[in-house]
């Protein structure tokens, strides 16, 4: 009774320790997460590693592994950060911030359409299919629901049967909001799952004119890519301005879009000071309006009158000038008021210094209205001559309604977005289904040749005259042969074992084929059952291996090759990108033993990242 006492109170007290556990473990989580949004990468992963120390579930380890990787990504890509300039940026709602992208009107579909039923995720809003396009590029959820790049191409009058695009552009994440660069080359998206920092990073793949093939996508790193969620990169055709979206320190439901200044020649540099980096990643718009040009960003959703487009696009430049030339007037009147309080002599030369500057960038913003001011009167004296009477107002209020940011560097002009899609598409072809079935309608086979290998099936009759489907009562797949004498011989299903053949033969004997038997073959030919029970006893099932080899530099030493090639002799080694990294592919292997003695040499060689996967079966014959 006592022992029972005591192992009762043990019990107890291991789940009270466990239970501390897991809750110091959640809390050293929280905070790793939070450092990493902070790009405090090292102090992340020692966290993690903490975190790591107190848990002891399986499933709950290959979590947090996960997320420290990202912050170990994160530190790799802090040595490779682009400075691009910013020129604005301005906050939307999630559901509709890529109408204020300076694209094509009409041509953002909302989701669910035709492309994307389900219209469920929580970013991925809409797809991009401008009028008269030939290709369409876009995502939806796969039969497991993650987020897919799919393609579909306008052949005649249909539209080919959507397709995947390639292995290097599935994940296991999401991949959403894919773009083509202006001359087509270039496919932009966002992934959850690729190589990144965590939530969505933006990534790039060229096209390959010689496999005519995307290749391997690299992430666009930092300040594109963030711990948070980046997605939806455009280049402007007019090779001025790149443009994303991010949710970095925005609120639910709501995201900023960055206008940055497109880079001709980008110079990638590391930046090991935090609070550089932070200031980098927040994206704050250049102080100097002097660039300012919102050509890009005019309105295009206006009547579709060429002459009233004119005139209203142009109200809209005036309009965006003035609040301008307002905006920038008022905070040099700001700045000559903290000059006039200021007593510090080194803040009041700064203060004077700014207000020079503010100052000398005006005549170029003055100088932009009077010319824009001038082509508008010239617009309105052409309607007058052509006798166009057009209320001035409502078009003016329609201008104010459709853009934003107007006293930035940049104008956000909404556009509309397009009607419902209505793509004839080509019907995909259906495979045949070969697997053992009893349905309300029987199905003869399409294709009526055994498969190679020991196959079984079971015989249900034969008929001097060929059979109907409503003599097949259901079973699907019959395969139907003419024997020498003429006549129709009709068996059912295509077993690999005799186990399932022999569990599926009541099920046809019940369906009302009482003198239904099992048959055999061995690559087409008909033997005996029990030569081929025989020769099935001798066939093995084995796993099939490889080995990954991940270098640090990308280059596989020579030390590797000697040793991989010692033990198993002249194995592929595949060269290949995993996640962001140069991995080298080994195998196949069907020895586990070999396995592991090629990793263990591999790893005696200097290689720390090897690891092995089954990536498959096979059969073996015993007999051999």
């Amino acid at each position: 009774m006592a022992r029972h006492i005591q192992l009762i109170f043990f019990t107890f007290l291991l789940s009270c320790v466990t239970a501390f556990a897991a809750a110091d473990a959640d809390s050293l989580l929280t905070r790793a997460d939070s450092l990493r949004e902070e790009y405090l990468f090292e102090e992340s992963i020692g966290l993690y590693d903490e975190a790591l120390s107190l848990c002891r579930d399986s499933a709950e380890r290959i979590s947090i592994l996960d997320r420290r990787m990202l912050s170990e990504n994160g530190l790799g890509m802090r040595d490779f950060v682009l400075h691009p300039t910013v020129v604005a940026r301005h906050r939307f709602s999630l559901d509709e911030f890529f109408l204020y992208y300076p694209l094509e009107d009409r041509s953002w579909r909302t989701v669910p359409n035709q492309l994307d039923t389900s219209g469920t995720h929580s970013i991925y809003k809409a797809v991009y299919v401008p009028e008269g396009s030939t290709s369409v590029y876009f995502s939806a959820p796969d039969q497991g629901g993650s987020m897919n790049i799919y393609r579909t191409e306008k052949k005649d009058s249909l539209w080919s049967v959507p397709c995947l695009l390639n292995e290097y552009l599935v994940s296991s994440g999401d991949e959403i909001y894919p773009m083509l660069s202006p001359d087509g080359r270039r496919l932009f998206f966002a992934s959850s799952g690729l190589y990144g920092m965590g939530g969505f990073d933006l990534y790039v793949s060229a096209w390959n004119e010689e496999t005519q093939e995307w290749g391997p996508p690299s992430n666009m790193g930092m300040p594109y890519s963030s711990p948070f969620n980046d997605f939806l990169f455009i280049d402007t055709p007019d090779g001025k301005y790149s443009i994303f979206a991010s949710d970095r320190n925005c609120p639910g439901d709501s995201v900023d879009v960055y206008v940055l200044e497109q880079e001709s020649m980008p110079v990638r540099k590391s930046v090991g000071d935090i609070a550089a980096l932070k200031a980098l990643m927040s994206l704050e718009p250049e102080d100097d309006l002097s660039s300012f040009d919102n050509s890009m960003a005019v309105s295009q959703s206006m009547p579709e009158d060429a002459d009233t487009r004119k005139y209203t696009d142009k109200v809209t430049e005036v309009r965006a000038l003035r609040d301008s030339i307002g905006s920038y007037t008022s905070a040099i009147e700001e700045k000559r008021a903290e000059l006039a309080q200021s007593d510090d002599a080194g803040e009041r030369a700064l203060l004077t210094q700014e207000i020079l500057k503010a100052e000398s960038s005006l005549p170029v913003f003055q100088d932009s209205l009077e010319r824009a001011s001038a082509l508008l009167q010239q617009i309105e004296m052409e309607f007058l001559f052509k006798g166009i009477v057009l209320d001035m107002d409502k078009l003016i209020n329609e201008a104010d309604r459709e853009v934003e940011g107007a006293s930035s560097n940049y104008v956000f002009a909404r556009m509309n977005p397009g009607g419902p899609l209505s793509l004839e598409m080509e019907q995909p072809e259906v495979e045949f289904d070969y697997t053992f079935m009893i349905l309300p309608e029987g199905r003869f086979a399409e294709d009526n040749a055994v498969p190679d290998g020991i196959v079984y099936q079971i015989q249900i009759f034969s008929l001097s005259s060929r059979a109907s489907v409503k003599d097949l009562r259901g079973l699907s797949p019959v395969f139907e042969e003419k024997n020498q004498s003429g006549n129709y011989v009709y068996r059912v299903g295509v077993f690999n074992r005799y186990n399932d053949v022999l569990s599926n033969l009541n099920k046809v004997k019940k369906a009302g084929f009482r003198t239904a038997f099992i048959v055999a073959f061995e690559n087409g030919r008909p033997i005996q059952v029990s030569k081929a029970r025989s020769l099935e006893s001798r066939i093995r099932t084995v796993p099939v291996f490889q080995i990954a080899i991940v270098p640090d530099d990308g280059m596989l030493p020579d030390a590797v090759i000697e040793a991989v090639s010692s033990l198993c002799g002249k194995k592929d080694i595949a060269k290949t990108e995993k996640n962001g990294k140069i991995t080298y592919i080994v195998g196949p292997f069907d020895d586990s033993e070999l396995v592991r003695k090629v990793e263990e040499a591999v790893r005696a060689a200097g290689m720390e990242e090897v690891s092995s996967s089954q990536i498959g079966v096979k059969e073996v014959d015993l007999s051999e």
